[in-house]
């Protein structure tokens, strides 16, 4: 286990989760039309610990779920990244409300493929929910639309966020000391 530290606990995590959620309701409630429901859209593989708790607490909002996986490979010679699609939507999003749900939004080079890919597909409304926004590192502009916690920089792992593909069932948010994690 490489040397972490504790950045947001299970607790808080669970407050900022009902707090999107709340925002979530407020939002979409008199937008939806009877019969009506939000396609969720969460980004594998990290995003599914956040999208569970965060779909449980939007209480009864109608939500519909489907999953999309994305690759990056950024080119070190260049600030683009090319974003391999692994697995397609399984549901139409065309005139629906989409809300596609992340885990991280970084240098923000694949959300913004994500929703350049999703626009394209006419979508009613398209609104973004990550779990956290790294700014630091941001090469790209990306509308996010709710947000769990914000902070400047850190390698972080656990509520989903892993290092590959260790630390995802953490129950918080860490950070990792670098150094532990390349040697270990």
């Amino acid at each position: 286990m490489p040397d972490k530290t504790l950045l947001y606990g299970p607790e808080a995590i669970a407050a900022r989760v009902d707090a999107l959620a709340a925002a979530i309701r407020a939002d979409y409630e008199g937008v939806l039309k009877p019969g009506e429901q939000i396609l969720a859209i969460g980004v594998l593989n990290g995003a599914f610990v956040f999208m569970a708790d965060l779909l449980r607490a939007v209480g009864d909002l109608p939500v519909e779920v489907d999953f999309i996986r994305l690759s990056s490979y950024q080119d070190r010679d260049t600030s683009m990244a090319e974003v391999v699609m692994l697995k397609n939507l399984e549901k139409e999003i065309q005139g629906r409300h989409v809300l596609v749900v992340e885990d991280i939004a970084d240098a923000g080079l694949t959300l913004f493929w994500l929703i350049e890919h999703l626009q394209k597909r006419n979508p009613a409304s398209l609104k973004i929910a990550v779990a956290v926004d790294k700014q630091g590192r941001r090469q790209t502009h990306v509308p996010l639309d709710y947000v769990g916690f914000t902070l400047d920089d850190g390698f972080l792992v656990g509520y989903g966020l892993d290092y590959a593909d260790k630390y995802r069932t953490l129950p918080g948010i860490y950070e990792v000391d670098t150094k532990s994690v390349v040697t270990e």
